[in-house]
């Protein structure tokens, strides 16, 4: 990345402007067009959003979008829509025991709505429903255990008790918030688990099997690199190898997993400033957790910026093949229309934001902190160009040129490209609206964004 230092967060603050009507209209062409009973909308081919059955991990973004549409602007039709579709037709998420997505789904939606209502933004007539929400889908995700040998455990995926998966860190945000609220989870005979404790030694399995720290685990091997998935024997719980459902393999790096981890580390270090000393101590203290998260923030997102075009948008996966065919690709812009690699987008969305929290959390005073922060402006000042928003008014998309499983062929390649360019999908539009809430707020001065906001 060529790091922009001069930029400002009132810099952006016009292409904000322009960003959140756009959006509106985005939201209401949706609305109007798509019909939510056949299924979540994953992706735009040719400009409509369709599904593509594998879960139904999306569908909380949808919905989710306008909610923050409505934190943004104060539209209350957005609100209303959010209420009715999140009432009508998220329960089953809440209760889904084979995902690992709960923090996606369902903080999107109750998470959202509950902190708009603790804010005074709308109505507190659900308080409770949400809270409960929230508890169950927090309960249900942490029920999805696997120990491993050295003691510990993770979340697993839908692949099975054998998966860990890098992006279920961000999972980890629901199973804290629901242990927040003062929950816990039952299981045989009674016996009560911690939900934090669940987090920390979920996270903690992230930093340890998912990201590289150039310590010679294998001869690929570098600062900051993540594997999709780590595989492990289910009987008794040894790590056997990296491997990738949606990367080129498990030694190179899916930027959008990638972007996952930069913004997981990054918000439950955020968190962690909420807890107790006291609390803390018999999970091993606050100067484990903080030192384990920091490490694993920085590493990801020095990865990012050292393996990203100049404008801060990456390639779908930094080994991928074809750039061989990109010359000096790290030092060039951002070419989502180029003949052999696809650019994904989204993973710049979510990416940015971990970025910009891990500066705020350093803070701005600090070399690596305004370092941090510059990085993240820059990614969002080029994502709020026509470069990259769908400016069209008949494309369903806001945030062009994203990426969902290219290795399976699942994406759209229109007429003329030789790679998916020109489309969306609906955890793209979500976190570049969340990004821009998340500035938004920092310029008016208003309560900093978090996953626990909705804690009140």
């Amino acid at each position: 990345m060529n790091i922009n230092t001069t930029l400002t967060l009132h810099d952006l603050a016009g292409d904000l402007s322009r960003f959140w009507e756009l959006s509106g209209q985005k939201i209401d062409l949706m609305l109007r067009d798509y019909d939510p009973s056949q299924g979540s909308p994953v992706f735009t081919v040719n400009g409509k959003y369709s599904t593509r059955g594998w879960t139904e991990w999306t569908e909380g973004f949808y919905y989710g979008s306008a909610f923050l549409q409505f934190d943004a602007t104060g539209e209350k039709g957005h609100a209303a829509e959010a209420q009715r579709l999140t009432l009508e037709r998220m329960a089953s998420h809440v209760s889904h025991i084979g995902v690992h997505d709960h923090g996606f789904n369902n903080l999107s939606t109750y998470g959202n709505w509950l902190r708009l209502q603790h804010e005074g933004r709308l109505p507190a007539d659900h308080v409770d429903f949400c809270e409960l929400a929230i508890k169950l889908s927090g309960a249900i995700q942490a029920s999805r255990w696997a120990n491993t040998h050295e003691g510990g455990g993770y979340i697993y995926s839908f692949n099975g008790p054998q998966s860990l998966f890098v992006d279920t860190i961000r999972s980890c945000r629901i199973v804290m918030t629901a242990h927040a609220l003062g929950h816990r989870l039952m299981g045989e005979n009674d016996q009560a688990h911690s939900l934090l404790e669940r987090a920390l030694q979920h996270i903690e399995s992230t930093a340890k099997y998912s990201v590289f720290y150039g310590e010679g685990r294998d001869i690929y091997d570098e600062w900051g690199r993540t594997a999709h998935e780590s595989v492990f024997n289910p009987n008794d719980g040894r790590f056997r190898c990296p491997n990738s459902q949606q990367g080129y393999s498990g030694f190179t790096t899916w930027t959008r997993g990638l972007a996952w981890a930069m913004v997981g580390f990054a918000e439950e270090l955020e968190f962690l400033q909420t807890r107790s000393d006291e609390e803390l101590a018999s999970f091993g203290g606050r100067a484990k957790w903080e030192a384990l998260m920091l490490k694993g923030a920085k590493a990801t997102c020095d990865w990012f910026i050292a393996n990203t075009p100049t404008d801060g948008i990456p390639f779908w996966d930094g080994g991928a093949p074809g750039l061989v065919h990109l010359g000096d690709w790290r030092n060039q812009e951002s070419d989502p229309f180029n003949a052999h690699e696809p650019i994904d987008s989204s993973a710049a969305a979510i990416g940015a934001q971990g970025l910009l929290r891990l500066g705020k959390y350093l803070g701005a005073e600090t070399d690596d902190g305004q370092r941090y922060l510059q990085a993240g402006l820059t990614s969002l000042q080029t994502l709020l160009s026509d470069k990259y928003l769908g400016i069209d008014p008949t494309h369903q998309g806001l945030l062009l040129h994203s990426v969902y499983h290219h290795p399976n062929g699942w994406d759209n390649i229109p007429a003329g490209q030789k790679v998916p360019c020109g489309e969306a999908c609906m955890w793209g539009d979500y976190h570049i609206r969340e990004l821009a809430l998340y500035v938004d707020r920092e310029i008016k001065g208003q309560p900093y964004y978090t996953f626990f906001g909705c804690l009140g």
